[in-house]
């Protein structure tokens, strides 16, 4: 068996290709990590998006409240059911699909 100077410096070469590759594709830091990592800053960004949406439509609320009676009386109408003296409170009910038309039957 001869020793081959040029075929072992080839596999030497591989074998540290090999091993410098294998962080980049299989380590902590790899491109499969870094990937995911974007994935999920993207989703938070959304997240965040939206959490910010609805703190400012709250801010808006809030600052309504402070200011305005008007507010602060028509969420006490609509949530609370409350009205004013010497008002008449009327509640309408929409009749359901089977009771669009009264029965006229006849007392027997």
């Amino acid at each position: 068996m001869k020793f081959n100077l040029e075929r072992t410096v080839l596999y030497g070469l591989i074998v540290l290709l090999i091993i410098l590759q294998y962080p980049l594709w299989f380590g902590d830091s790899s491109v499969f990590n870094i990937w995911q990592l974007k994935r999920e800053i993207q989703l938070q960004r959304d997240e965040n998006k939206r959490l910010a949406d609805r703190n400012q439509a709250l801010a808006a609320e809030v600052a309504d409240l402070k200011q305005g009676l008007a507010a602060i009386e028509e969420r006490s109408r609509s949530e609370l059911g409350m009205i004013k003296k010497d008002e008449t409170f009327f509640h309408l009910i929409q009749p359901s699909d089977n009771e669009d038309r009264p029965s006229r039957s006849k007392p027997k």
